[in-house]
Formats: structure tokens, sequence, C-alpha cells
């Protein structure tokens, strides 16, 4: 039954009034145009710990950024109480454009691919020589995460008094990865910190490695200050006394040298997330040898251009096999 006529008057209509005096809901989203920049430390249960110039902030993300994540190392605009005082919390409004990432997957049939760290330089791959004993599929799966995400990797080899690197030097030599070599008594007198500062000079570092290898030994000799620090900060809102250590969490060196990021100890490092694609834009020297590949080519197949473009003299076959190498590293269980 119609209510009302043909030619019905907006007055006829009726309208049913606002009861709690809110205004309507809006699709428009301030620009937050004068909100403050900041880089994200760490985050802990929700909670996001940024630094804004001088200051840390604890932050939380606003609601509409969605499912959208900042993780350590993003460059964010923030609102609200940036004093940095206990008790307080910021809002985290937007999240810059990334010039990195480095993720992984829990393993490789595991489809979410978690990010670990953004707009990092470079990944450090700490490995101990011996006890416990290198595991290089471990190696080449942070090196193939490394390529993809755009870091450029370091190779920091721990204990050599318990055993020599050369085998290591020699399997990882051909892809022109800078190195560290360090000792047990070099890790607790601090030189092995000082050899290894040097590479990190004006650039975010993310270190990676298994328990055991001195990894978490190495950076709080890089950065001893700093992580009693930010921890503390952290304590004091958490409640909980301590850090996590399921996150990354970013450290400035002294005299504003760089930033390393301390991430939590891997026990595997799944590549499901991994375009086999991209690994090639590594290998400057093989790359161009991929133009006569058929669509889709694996780089490890009968058909590819590369076995005539070394063949012809234009890259080291050598270079050709780490290539590959790392390319299978995801068919590969890391233990083997």
């Amino acid at each position: 039954m119609r209510r009302y006529g043909k030619h019905t008057d907006e007055d006829d209509i009726r309208s049913r009034p606002n009861r709690k005096g809110n205004r309507p809901r809006t699709n428009i989203r301030p620009k937050h145009e004068d909100a403050a920049e900041g880089m994200v430390l760490t985050v802990d249960r929700g909670r996001l710990t940024c630094l804004v110039e001088d200051r840390v902030v604890m932050a939380m993300k606003a609601r509409e950024l969605g499912r959208k994540a900042a993780v350590v190392g993003d460059r964010v605009a923030l609102v609200g109480d940036l004093s940095g005082m206990k008790d307080t919390l910021a809002r985290i409004v937007r999240i810059e454009e990334r010039t990195s990432v480095l993720r992984r997957t829990a393993d490789d049939d595991d489809p979410y691919e978690r990010v670990v760290v953004a707009n990092a330089d470079q990944l450090a791959i700490v490995t101990a020589l011996a006890d416990p004993e290198p595991r290089p599929r471990l190696i080449d799966r942070c090196l193939v995460a490394a390529f993809d995400g755009g870091l450029e990797p370091l190779l920091v080899m721990t204990k050599s008094d318990l055993a020599p690197p050369d085998k290591l030097l020699e399997l990882y030599g051909t892809l022109d990865i800078p190195y560290v070599v360090t000792s047990r008594g070099e890790l607790e007198n601090g030189d092995a910190a000082d050899r290894v500062r040097e590479h990190l000079d004006g650039k975010i570092t993310a270190f990676v490695g298994h328990s055991g290898v001195g990894k978490t030994t190495l950076v709080n000799a890089l950065v001893p200050r700093e992580r009693r620090r930010l921890t503390g900060h952290v304590n004091a809102v958490t409640g909980r006394g301590r850090h996590t250590t399921t996150s990354a969490l970013a450290l400035p060196l002294a005299d504003g040298g760089g930033w390393v990021v301390d991430t939590p100890g891997v026990r595997s490092f799944g590549l499901a997330h991994i375009d086999p694609s991209r690994v090639i834009h590594a290998f400057p020297d093989l790359e161009p040898g991929t133009a006569n590949c058929p669509r889709a080519c694996s780089h490890d197949e009968p058909d590819c251009a590369l076995d005539a473009w070394v063949a012809e003299g234009h890259a080291d076959p050598a270079r050709l096999y780490s290539l590959r190498r790392l390319l299978a590293t995801r068919e590969r269980k890391e233990g083997d």
C-alpha cells in the first residue's frame, strides 16, 4: 500500500530525530597535514614504540588504517599526545611508502607472509662456524629474502676460534657478499662490534640468525645504552617488566651512525611468498642473458638461455651455479 501520493513534498516525509545528537557519519577522512613524522622502533601487543624527533612516544594504529599494519622501521605520521610522557598515547594515522621490505613465512607451505622489518638497507646474516654448525640452506634462504626485498646482504661469521671460515667463504665467494669473521673472544671484549660497525655506518641494518650464534651478544655490544633505555620505556607502558622477544627492535648507533634492528632468533625461514623471477635482479652479470629465455623460465631447465650466455663468456659459470642454488633453496629443507 502506497503511504504517500504521487506528488509528495519533502514536508510530507517523516524523519526520525537523531537521539544521540551526534553528526552523521561521513567517508571523508581528515588528511592530518599537521601530523608529526616518526619511525617505528618496536611493536608489542598492539602498542607501537616510535621515535618522534628525539622523543620515544607510545602509539596505537588509527582505525582508519584498517588492516594495514605498521612494522619496525616504518616511517609513520602521528597525531595526538606526542610528549612521550608516561601513560600517554599517540595515534598513527599514516604509513609512508616503504623503500624495502624483509619478509618471511613460517614455512614453505604457509601462504601468510610476515613483514619482519621495513626500510632496512642491509641484512646482516649471523652464523657460527661451529657450536652450532653453520646451516648453509638457512643462509641461502636469508639471501633470497634479502635480494627479493631490496636489502644488501652482509655475512657475519662468529666463533672462528672453533673452526676456520674457508669452507663458507668458498661457498659464497662468487656472490661478492661483504663479510666479517670474528671469534668468541672478540665478541666478549668488543673487538667484534668494532669490526662489524664499520659496515653499518649510515645504514639501517637488520640482524638475523638462529639461537646460539652470538647475534644478541653482538647487538648488545653495538648498542648497550640504547637497548636499556628503550627496553625500560616499553616496560613502563606494558607493565610486564620485560621487552617482548617476539618482535624486532630498532636501536640507534652512537653519533647518528645508523640503526641496528635486532630480530627474534629464527628456526626456519619460509619463502612461500618469494617470486623466483625477482631473484635474478641480484645478478646483474646474468640478468641480460635471460632475454632469450622461454616464458616463465625457472632458469634451471634445458631451454634456459643462461647456459649459452655463460658459455659465450659473458659471466662466470660459478655465478650461474650460485643463482641456481639460491633458486632451488625453496625446494629443499633448511637442514639438508
